[in-house]
């Protein structure tokens, strides 16, 4: 049986974010895995550059490829939209080798690694009891950052509030002619799938492909995504490999902490509501968890009010500015097409920067959106 200050549930970007950063404050911190590292996590692998610009160390040695160009492509449509920057907008990886690659520096800075352990329940007190397949961990901290399905939510009490969207990801081994082809760009396609968006990430020796709506509905994911293989031509699939999973596009509604638990990254529900990226507020949620119980001198209640408050002042209402832009974006196709005809170029460069880290969401979003819906309309007369 071990004892430690914080034991933090799941190896993913933001628990290991957050273990980094406790045990390089000397925190006695414990990761505890369901597996054996590494694993393969379902997951585009597209690292945006303001996440890998915060990293507190060079990640050069796991990014299988850098793209400073982006490309978007309007299902119906002639126009494609293109951004070009100098730095690598999107890095990417895969996720095996970028988790545990932090997680090995947290264990160098005196983090434990449990894995295999999975987590069955927990017994609540002033110190809670984490019941594992392998064993009890007494922490007098619980970070839950165990993803999407989150036990360690049900298990603390939480609801589900968030909106979990469908998705399908595969990882797709093409003839080198495809491969050659493909392999230069990363592509989003919008209203591939309806309410929604296709993707081609291409890795070192393989694409990813991928499609998601932002609608919670039945859909048949696996069609749209035969009709994408066929819009990128590829003419000949030598092995690919499929994985459903469930994002979370929207916070959830009745906190981010009691019992000594905090919820991080998907577990709390913080992917991008626009994009469905994950990864950059993952890592930052888990910085936030960390800083907070540092701060509060490991004082479990003040730490989770001090964290709470900060995500209500840096991420959240970014968070909701970003909802208000999906509703739109993905429900009014005919609308955003003609604003996209007339302000495209501008606004994929706005949203570039806003991947690299340069801007954040606007908070007079609907306000400048329908001055755009105006001007647009006003230029057909």
């Amino acid at each position: 049986m071990g004892y430690y200050d914080v034991a933090v549930i799941g190896s993913g970007p933001a628990g290991a974010m957050a273990a980094y950063y406790l045990a390089k404050k000397g925190v006695s911190t414990v990761i505890i895995e369901k597996e054996t590292l590494p694993r393969y996590k379902t997951c585009g692998g597209g690292l945006v550059f303001r996440a890998r610009r915060k990293l507190p160390f060079d990640i050069s040695a796991i990014v299988e490829r850098e793209f400073f160009l982006i490309k978007i492509h309007l299902e119906g449509e002639q126009k494609v939209l293109s951004t070009e920057r100098d730095v690598p907008v999107i890095s990417m990886v895969m996720r095996d080798g970028f988790d545990s690659f932090i997680i090995q520096k947290a264990k160098e800075l005196g983090a434990q690694l449990k894995e295999g352990h999975k987590l069955t329940d927990i017994t609540f007190g002033k110190i809670p009891v984490l019941h594992t397949s392998q064993g009890d961990i007494h922490a007098k901290m619980i970070i839950a950052a165990d993803g999407a399905l989150s036990p360690t939510a049900k298990i603390t009490g939480w609801n589900e509030t968030r909106n979990l969207i469908p998705a399908l990801e595969y990882e797709v081994e093409v003839n080198p002619e495809d491969f050659e082809r493909l392999s230069k760009e990363v592509r989003f396609d919008m209203d591939s799938v309806p309410h929604g968006y296709a993707w081609s990430f291409p890795k070192k020796n393989h694409l990813s492909l991928g499609i998601a709506s932002t609608r919670r509905e039945r859909i048949d994911l696996k069609e749209y995504y035969k009709k994408y293989v066929e819009k990128l031509g590829i003419k000949e699939i030598l092995s690919e490999k499929a994985h459903g999973f469930q994002i979370p596009i929207s916070p959830r509604t009745d906190g981010f902490y009691r019992k000594n638990v905090f919820l991080i990254g998907d577990a709390a529900g913080f992917a991008d509501p626009v994009t469905a990226e994950g990864i950059s507020n993952a890592l930052l949620s888990g910085e936030m968890a960390a800083e907070a119980i540092i701060e509060s001198g490991l004082d479990p209640d003040k730490a989770g009010a001090l964290y709470e408050q900060n995500l209500e002042k840096d991420l959240l209402p970014e968070l909701k500015t970003a909802q208000i832009a999906s509703k739109w974006f993905y429900s009014h196709r005919i609308i955003r097409n003609l604003i996209l005809k007339k302000y495209g170029e501008q606004i994929v460069s706005r949203m570039t920067d806003l991947f690299i880290g340069n801007r954040s969401y606007p908070k007079d979003f609907m306000k400048s959106f329908k001055n755009k819906i105006n001007e647009a309309k006003r230029s057909l007369i």
